[in-house]
């Protein structure tokens, strides 16, 4: 059976998959969405994965179906539509499929795997790409498009030409090569004395303190593990993030819920003596930064990689700023014990605790 994708809006004319999405009328989902219907069975930390777990279980009801879609453009989302349409090669080509999607989505990778710099070069690919001939992600509102149908243009285009760079990524070298060295230049100055990295197991946090910002796929390898990163660069700048991972229902460990930043931003700003303050997004963000303020950041510019973003000098001491940050979760996790499968009005809930 050959199974097809259609653009988001079709999703109702004939049975469909739905990928890395939620929608009314889908036969099947396939997602890591927080309370998405994914089957149990087929739960996983990426939606790819789910869609690989589906391949090993062909007598999944609504696996039938031959139309698959999705409802805007990603990596991970990307990997999963393209597995239920190249089923053999697809499950030829798991592992890399997993850590092509796990990077994608949580910029998480460890750098011993065998497999590490091929999944870098298909993602780094895969972004060059989707920037050269399209839109960066997030990047359809700006152009007055709405993600779901402009995304379709995106699929059109990748799912014909991946399965030739899955099996030969020097046929994209093209493309890759300029951001795979730069990534591959943060790794080893986060693999270098330079930089030091603490982690808070009890409370799901990675400090990395490194000289400069770093791109994600660099930064975010170390916290492998953890959900949250507070970066300390030299010159006293520095950010926090929330990962994707607690956006998410995460299928492999427990974790702890998002906390409002509202306090933690009210404390610094307390400490703060320069002009800027800080801000931070809702806990419904995919990616809550909290930062000194300079000018607003688009979505688009809060999903790019630090080092392409301005950051500020603060007034706080890099040590004080990391025992304040450790202070308020360890006391706003007090009582909460890890779990899987938050929903988001648990999270609030917690929250407000």
């Amino acid at each position: 059976m050959s199974r097809y994708f259609v653009p988001f809006q079709q999703l109702r004319r004939q049975p469909t998959i739905v990928v890395d999405s939620t929608g009314l009328g889908a036969v099947l989902t396939l997602a890591h969405w927080r309370g998405a219907a994914t089957p149990e069975a087929l739960r996983d930390d990426t939606s790819a994965g789910s869609a690989l777990r589906a391949l090993h279980l062909p007598a999944t009801p609504g696996l039938e179906a031959r139309a698959v879609t999705a409802n805007h453009f990603d990596i991970d989302g990307f990997v999963g539509v393209w597995a239920l349409l190249n089923p053999e090669l697809a499950l030829r080509h798991e592992t890399l499929l997993r850590l092509v999607a796990t990077l994608g989505d949580f910029r998480e990778i460890d750098w011993q795997h065998p497999l590490a710099d091929h999944a870098l070069q298909l993602v780094c690919w895969l972004n060059a790409e989707e920037k050269a001939r399209f839109y960066e992600p997030f990047g359809a509102p700006a152009r007055r498009r709405r993600e779901d149908e402009a995304s379709a243009e995106k699929f059109a285009w990748f799912l014909p030409r991946f399965a030739e760079l899955l099996k030969n990524p020097a046929a994209g070298r093209a493309a890759w090569e300029a951001e795979f060295a730069r990534v591959k230049a943060a790794v080893a100055v986060v693999q270098s004395p330079a930089t030091t990295v603490r982690r808070y197991p009890a409370i799901g946090l990675t400090v990395v303190q490194t000289p400069e910002p770093l791109p994600y796929y660099a930064l975010f390898a170390p916290s492998l593990g953890t959900d949250m990163v507070l970066s300390l660069y030299d010159g006293r700048r520095y950010e926090f993030e929330y990962k994707y991972t607690t956006w998410i229902d995460l299928e492999s460990r427990p974790t702890l819920p998002r906390l409002p930043l509202a306090p933690l931003a009210d404390r610094l700003n307390a400490l703060e003596t320069t002009p800027r303050r800080w801000t931070h997004e809702g806990i419904t963000d995919t990616g809550p930064l909290l930062r000194l303020s300079g000018r607003t950041l688009s979505k688009p510019q809060r999903y790019a990689d630090p080092d392409q973003r301005p950051i500020y000098t603060s007034s706080i001491a890099p040590d004080v700023l990391e025992r304040e940050v450790v202070a308020f979760f360890a006391a706003g996790y007090a009582g909460i014990e890890p779990k899987c499968y938050w929903s988001w009005p648990e999270v609030k809930a917690a929250g407000k605790e």
